[in-house]
């Protein structure tokens, strides 16, 4: 069993830049494709990120892309995702995912196997 829990959200104005972390306990995720999705209100949840077990790998939604990076350190445990030119469109609660099954990026459904409970990120105009 994996534990994610998610920190470094909260209100951020538009143009700006947040950095949210990833803190994985009970497994190391080093073996395992890691990723970001997130969920504004009254919508389904949407994939944002994902990175591959080394870090050679990395995919994004186009809504993020040149916008969003995402990292890991699998000594430490963790990933990242790194979110500049923030937009109103991207308040959203922001969730990671581990997927048990593939190593070298996300499955072609998105597929997660484990999730954390998810940090707020709110954009004002």
């Amino acid at each position: 069993q994996v534990q994610l829990v998610e920190s470094g959200g909260g209100l951020v104005q538009a143009g700006g830049s947040l950095r949210l972390s990833c803190a994985a306990s009970g497994r190391s995720i080093s073996s395992y494709t890691m990723g970001w999705f997130r969920q504004a209100p009254g919508k389904e949840r949407e994939f944002v990120a994902a990175i591959s077990w080394s870090g050679g790998g990395t995919y994004y939604a186009d809504l993020v892309k040149g916008r969003f990076t995402i990292s890991r350190d699998n000594a430490k445990n963790t990933v990242s995702l790194q979110m500049n030119s923030l937009k109103p469109e991207d308040t959203a609660v922001y969730y990671c995912a581990l997927d048990s099954i593939s190593s070298w990026g996300p499955r072609p459904d998105y597929g997660m196997d484990y999730w954390g409970k998810g940090t707020l990120v709110t954009v004002s105009s």
